[in-house]
């Protein structure tokens, strides 16, 4: 078993990285003092993830969309119980979840946490699909299909994203389509899960009051090698350009909300991580109640305190967003546009800059007394191939250069899609 041991050179934290001979790379974070304990399983495994081969196939395998959200669903179901009655009988609290690039099961709790692992190893190595299991679950995914089809914000994020992504996979919902899903069968599920939820292709993230050594006990006991099949995925080309720079629709909702985005080039490991601080603080710019434009556009009506920015990435895309409720959206486009042409003419406030810099970086460090937020950060960073404290070494030494940098070449009218929800008149 490789131990190694991943020291921070500006905090002085640390945890453990162990490559077990199972296949799977685990992280351990000893937390002495704190009450709590978090842990996740990771596949990388999400909803674009519909078009693979491993080493023994000939050609590729395309699946229906929503079909990692179906088997993460299925996956709580074994043959004896329900892992939600197994842990309740522990006191502790377990979830799941589906995004567009991985699907993670965990618990949290304050004691068992060696029973907790247990439970949590054990289920996801074992599948259990049946057509009676999944003919139930099919009906269940469609009302929640449907339901999020009806929700004004889900809408109008996934509008913009169809304007703005021409053939990748992530224009489309987590959950995929009625249609999609009626394609989906137990062997389907099964070939799923023997490619993606490969060991080799996984990583366990523990963090909290814990003990290295016991938790690597439990995973020689209860993990089963596996082979590496060489898993290789891949996506339809996707150019730079947008699909149309505007979409709306009507629904019955008290105030018209918008999303803005900006289609940025993806990419990887610390370069995506350079990627993900400038457009942070580039964000930051626009959406800062204290600078100039947020003021101007709030005193005129044009925005509400619903106005923020954020950043939406993964495999092979990133998107700056901007969104909030206003019955003028273009106004604020309009004024983001002029206010990014300011900033790249006049150069970014030093002093604004290091005021927001100095704020995401003590967020940061204040996230690693935090057992969820570390037990998320090692398995977010194991999987975007990078250390877990990098991001924090990135944002030491950003410039306000590399975030005019960044402007300059993402953030302009040629990839940017308003998306509107407007109320019904």
């Amino acid at each position: 078993m490789n131990k190694e041991i991943i020291t921070s050179r500006r905090t002085g934290d640390s945890c453990i990285h162990v490559k077990h001979s199972s296949g799977l790379d685990i992280y351990i974070c000893e937390m002495q003092g704190f009450s709590g304990i978090e842990a996740l399983i990771g596949t990388k495994y999400g909803s674009v993830n519909t078009m693979f081969k491993v080493a023994a196939d000939s050609g590729y395998t395309t699946v229906p969309e929503g079909i990692a959200h179906f088997l993460e669903h299925k996956l709580f179901e074994n043959e004896d119980c329900g892992v939600f009655e197994l842990y309740a009988a522990t006191g502790a609290m377990c979830n799941a979840f589906t995004s567009f690039d991985k699907t993670c099961y965990l618990f949290s709790c304050s004691k068992n946490y060696e029973e907790n692992l247990k439970i949590l190893l054990d289920f996801v190595q074992k599948p259990y699909f049946t057509k009676e299991n999944v003919d139930k679950e099919m009906g269940i995914i469609g009302q929640e299909i449907q339901m999020t089809n009806d929700n004004p914000e889900w809408r109008v994020f996934f509008n913009m994203l169809g304007q703005m992504y021409h053939s990748h996979p992530v224009k489309t919902d987590i959950a995929g389509t009625i249609e999609s899903i009626s394609r989906i069968d137990a062997p389907l599920l099964y070939k799923c899960y023997d490619t993606f939820y490969n060991l080799n292709n996984m990583v366990l993230s523990i963090a909290g009051n814990i003990d290295a050594d016991t938790v690597l006990e439990i995973c020689d006991k209860h993990l089963r090698p596996c082979e590496d099949k060489g898993l290789e995925t891949v996506f339809p080309d996707e150019p730079d350009d947008i699909v149309s720079p505007e979409i709306r629709e009507t629904q019955p909702v008290g105030a018209s909300i918008f999303q803005i985005g900006y289609k940025c080039r993806p990419a990887t490991g610390i370069a995506h991580l350079k990627q993900i601080a400038a457009a942070s603080t580039a964000s930051s710019l626009l959406t800062d109640p204290a600078l100039p434009m947020y003021d101007r556009l709030l005193k005129d009506g044009v925005i509400n305190s619903t106005f923020c920015g954020e950043l939406f990435y993964g495999n092979g895309y990133f998107t700056v967003i901007f969104s909030g409720e206003s019955e003028k959206p273009h106004v604020i486009r309009a004024a983001m546009t002029e206010e990014i042409n300011r900033l790249l003419t006049e150069g970014i406030n030093e002093k604004d800059f290091q005021r927001i810099k100095k704020s995401a970086y003590g967020m940061m460090i204040r996230e690693l007394n935090n057992v969820e937020a570390v037990a998320n950060l090692m398995l977010g960073a194991h999987m975007e191939g990078v250390g877990p404290y990098d991001s924090i070494d990135i944002l030491s030494e950003l410039t306000s250069g590399d975030v005019t940098e960044f402007m300059k070449n993402e953030m302009h009218d040629g990839r940017c899609v308003l998306s509107v929800i407007e109320k019904e008149a």
